[in-house]
């Protein structure tokens, strides 16, 4: 029996919503990761962009265990001396709250050019509305 593996432009592409209201960051996170690189699919291929698209909602009322939502910080450096800044979960969740699945989500893909263009097919919204009706997606459903 032969493996067969895929190859670029050879299969269909579907687009899915998720609502994050409620969700815990770490788990959807890693759910939406596995659905961008196309783990769902028997067509997998590691080398091969097999994924879907995904939308994400409500991204402001994602779920944090524990105490992360004060103690978590996130850290950026410009590379100047002394520049280096902290910011918290909180801080996200009122200026950016897109930020917080994104990060997830990337910090759950491989670390290669693949994984960003994996990356620009998640398309994360605060709210309720998003700009993707005419792609019809389907709503997925994590049990």
């Amino acid at each position: 029996m032969r493996t067969t593996l895929t190859k670029p432009g050879t299969f269909t592409q579907h687009w899915h919503i998720v609502d994050a209201n409620g969700q815990v960051l770490g788990r959807l996170a890693c759910k939406i990761a596995d659905i961008l690189r196309g783990r769902h699919k028997p067509i997998y291929t590691p080398n091969v962009d097999t994924g879907d698209f995904v939308i994400v909602v409500n991204a402001a009322k994602v779920r944090l265990t524990g105490k992360k939502e004060t103690q978590k910080q996130y850290m950026f450096f410009t590379g100047w001396v002394g520049r280096e800044r902290y910011r918290n979960v909180a801080h996200f969740r009122q200026h950016r709250p897109e930020f917080l699945i994104m990060n997830a989500v990337k910090g759950m893909l491989p670390e290669n050019r693949l994984a960003d263009k994996m990356l620009t097919k998640l398309k994360v919204y605060p709210g309720t509305q998003h700009p993707h009706e005419a792609q019809q997606p389907q709503p997925l459903v994590f049990s």
